[in-house]
């Protein structure tokens, strides 16, 4: 319920954007940003960075919500599902590109700390059958909540690749300990107008999570993983 409502949320500000920052802006920099751009030989990600101000993590509410985008911006990211057996079937019989296991299999780990950590970090993300989510600490203890990877459950009334696209085009804003926030919004290979409407719900939702809205912004960046930057305000 809680992502259903993110999802509402940045729709409802997926048309609204600051006179400060306009659609042709956005346009226009994202050219810039793939004319400053060399080719490489990896499918490069843009990233978006954002400066907060008057925002003090000390003291200030921290705040965290994710939003799904219009456009997958990570087509390959690395996701691991802690399967049932029908979840199991499901995965393999829509080829989806994604590692499943079982909790058997991770009872191998004997609660071992270190090894659940290198096999957890190999993932951007993971996933388990519902009904197997309050298993997974009995079985792991609590190293996964600690890293923050626990998992999302994944329940049987939606279509496992319906899951597994929501997941590749949600953003995480979340507000820690600094007021530098910074997303993969999108990636070199999506048309332009992709990438602008990715960046614009993804503007629009985080204001929408600040105290002041646009007011708490400082400055935002855009680039690909190993371009400059262009700034936006």
């Amino acid at each position: 319920q809680g992502q259903e409502a993110d999802q509402e949320k940045g729709r409802l500000f997926f048309s609204k954007m600051t006179s400060k920052i306009t659609n042709e802006l956005v346009k226009n920099s994202i050219k810039e940003m793939k004319e400053k751009t060399k080719a490489r030989k990896f499918k490069q990600t843009v990233e978006l960075q954002v400066s907060l101000k008057d925002y003090d993590p000390q003291k200030d509410k921290r705040f965290v919500g994710t939003v799904r985008l219009p456009s997958i911006p990570r087509p390959n990211m690395k996701i691991c599902l802690i399967a049932d057996q029908k979840h199991a079937d499901e995965a393999k019989a829509a080829g989806l590109n994604i590692d499943v296991t079982t909790l058997d299999n991770l009872k191998k780990f004997n609660k071992d700390k270190k090894l659940i950590k290198r096999w957890a970090k190999k993932y951007n993300l993971l996933l388990a059958t519902d009904v197997l989510v309050k298993k997974i600490p009995v079985v792991l203890g609590p190293v996964l909540n600690r890293i923050g990877k626990f998992p999302q459950p994944v329940t049987h009334n939606e279509p496992l690749s319906k899951k597994v696209d929501d997941v590749k085009a949600s953003v995480k804003w979340q507000l820690k300990k600094v007021t530098n926030l910074n997303v993969a919004v999108a990636n070199e290979t999506m048309e332009d107008e992709q990438i602008r409407q990715n960046i614009v719900m993804a503007l629009n939702f985080l204001t929408s999570l600040t105290k002041k809205g646009w007011h708490n912004v400082k400055g935002i960046v855009i680039k690909e993983t190993m371009g400059e930057s262009v700034r936006l305000l």
